[in-house]
């Protein structure tokens, strides 16, 4: 079950409503592709909570928009609900009414609320997928999106500059009793939102078994409860709360999705639904226990846009994303952007465009009929669907409804590779392969030339491309100290060698 403890004051646990003093912890905080995020009780620390929580303040408060309040959500990692209040009796000491989740939500409820109430911002205390030691604060845009790189840069300048000023806090009950504060829950209005742009009663309806994991997360009993009341039968695991996430790091891909993949692969269920940490990440496996890649539910889900409801409008996707956007968006005549990696690219992007949606590799998927930021629930009910309207068409079991997607969108092998580097050694490594990879690129990729290589926008990796379409990615983790090697190709064994390649550049 979710948590439903109201979050209790940081007072006791940090200083609420005092002026705390941020000399000692001049810690240099940097929001990379979602959010900033470090070690608790290393970094990730109250006074830095406070830090962060101080300069959105100021930023909204600058702009004559704090009327309009900041929402606070947080997810089930450990203390997240005692450094959302530290971050709200900051908010709160600048004036600045707070609607407070009620307990650990889903990070894209923080969206759906800011859109909802036109909040001026929203915050977010989330790790996502990281490792059970990490936390972290993620800033939503007046949009719902995530903050863009301009609102971001603003905040980490004011966070920088209020280093060593003292960080006035007011006590949350005091501001609680005072009527600066609302508790929300967002279930049942999420509900009815959904409801506009999905068939609920459909997908309850339909008669499969589905196995859904959230990994732990504050996504558990989402997708049951959406789904009650019908002839669908949902079975749930890992729906308590538990901080160490049972040794995984709660990122909806194996092996940390093994378990399940078992489960399903012994029988009886029709599709596998999966989320992550914070929820706002899906992920999907077939009866057979298969995992569908990220990539391919991106081309599924454009598919499904594009064929079975019959939209047109353009699509956003990440560098790190699947060259069967392109192959799609020739059939249907769709636009295709690209743009870096994380979704304070993708969300401005899909709003400028008009996008009828905008993914990533990592999982994270946004709409435009619904938020332009990632909802794994969202996504992962649109996959069903999708694999819903297949069935009626006669392409079941969900492996053939894959099938048929790479009849029409090309074959698609894919892979990714994480290599973890100590966090004292990383940022020379990243200086250094920044300026040594593009003479050390691979002379083939899948058995063809090398035709093209790519730097990346953000100046943190390089793509190679190959003349059949097959790339290979090297990129530096903005979150954690990590080389990312990512490679797309036509079969499973050239995406082994592409891995092979890109690792030996990256290990010297």
């Amino acid at each position: 079950m979710i948590d439903r403890e109201s979050a209790p004051s940081a007072a006791g646990i940090a200083a609420g409503g005092e002026a705390v003093r941020a000399a000692a912890e001049a810690t240099p905080i940097v929001f990379g592709t979602d959010g900033w995020r470090a070690k608790i009780a290393d970094e990730y620390t109250f006074v830095n909570v406070r830090r962060c929580a101080q300069a959105v303040a100021e930023y909204v408060a600058d702009r004559g928009e704090g009327a309009r309040g900041i929402v606070v959500d947080y997810d089930r990692r450990f203390a997240s609900e005692h450094f959302a209040t530290a971050a709200a009796e900051v908010v709160l000491a600048h004036g600045i009414p707070v609607a407070f989740a009620a307990h650990a939500l889903p990070t894209q409820m923080s969206s759906f609320e800011v859109v909802q109430r036109r909040s001026a911002a929203g915050i977010v205390i989330t790790a996502s997928h990281n490792p059970w030691t990490d936390n972290g604060f993620k800033i939503k845009s007046p949009t719902g999106a995530a903050a863009g790189p301009e609102m971001l840069a603003d905040i980490e300048a004011r966070i920088a500059a209020g280093a060593g000023r003292a960080i006035e806090s007011r006590p949350f009950a005091d501001a609680e009793a005072a009527g600066l504060v609302e508790r929300y829950d967002s279930f049942d209005a999420y509900r009815e939102f959904v409801g506009r742009n999905l068939d609920l009663d459909r997908l309850r309806a339909a008669d499969l078994d589905l196995l859904v994991d959230p990994l732990f997360g504050c996504g558990a009993t989402w997708i049951p409860r959406l789904l009650a009341g019908g002839r669908v039968r949902v079975t749930e695991l890992h729906s308590e709360r538990n901080p160490y996430f049972g040794g995984i790091n709660p990122e909806p891909i194996p092996p940390n999705v093994d378990e399940a993949l078992g489960i399903i692969a012994a029988g009886r269920y029709d599709l596998g639904l999966l989320l992550d940490g914070d929820a706002d990440r899906a992920g999907a496996a077939d009866e057979r226990g298969t995992f569908i890649t990220t990539l391919q539910i991106f081309a599924l889900l454009m598919y499904y846009l594009a064929e079975h409801r019959g939209l047109r409008a353009p699509v956003v996707k990440t560098v790190n994303e699947t060259s069967m956007a392109e192959r799609l968006g020739e059939r249907y005549g769709v636009a295709v952007h690209e743009v870096p990696v994380g979704f304070k690219y993708v969300g401005p992007r899909m709003i400028e465009t008009g996008a009828m949606m905008g993914g990533e590799e990592s999982g994270g998927f946004g709409f435009g009929m619904h938020l332009p930021e990632r909802d794994g629930i969202f996504a992962d009910l649109m996959l069903l669907d999708l694999f819903l309207c297949e069935k009626e068409a006669g392409r079941w079991p969900v492996s053939r409804a894959i099938a048929h997607l790479h009849e029409i969108a090309g074959p698609s092998s894919y892979r990714r590779l994480d290599l973890h580097f100590d966090r004292a050694v990383y940022p020379a490594l990243k200086d250094r392969l920044l300026v040594e990879l593009p003479k050390k690129a691979p002379g083939e990729l899948a058995g063809g030339p090398v035709v093209r290589t790519q730097a990346l926008a953000t100046n943190d990796g390089f793509k190679f491309f190959a003349g059949d379409g097959s790339w290979l990615l090297v990129r530096f983790s903005g979150t954690e100290p990590l080389v990312r090697v990512y490679t797309e190709a036509a079969s499973a064994a050239a995406v082994d060698a592409n891995l092979a390649a890109g690792e030996a550049i990256v290990r010297g």
